[in-house]
């Protein structure tokens, strides 16, 4: 790799404002506010407004669309009928 053309990597905590969730990771996004983490130091602390703490994928509560098409829910939706099915 070419030297001094990429970003330095340091630890950042990670808040996501919905659920008080925090993660310790790698970023290369500095911020003004600091945190105290569970190992006693002091990390920058970048607020998220969504994780995998609080997202509807990994909490479960996703919710999922029919199987139908589109064009069958607007048919169940306003009652006409497929000309081409069979009776």
């Amino acid at each position: 790799m070419k030297q001094g053309i990429h970003p330095e990597y340091h630890p950042v905590v990670f808040l996501d404002s919905a659920t008080g969730f925090k993660f310790l990771s790698g970023s290369t996004k500095g911020s003004s506010e600091t945190t105290e983490w569970e190992d006693g130091n002091t990390y920058p602390l970048i607020r998220v407004e969504i994780s995998s703490d609080s997202h509807p994928f990994y909490t479960g509560k996703q919710k999922f669309t029919q199987a139908d098409g589109r064009v069958d829910r607007f048919n169940k939706k306003y009652g006409l009928k497929d000309a081409n099915a069979a009776k």
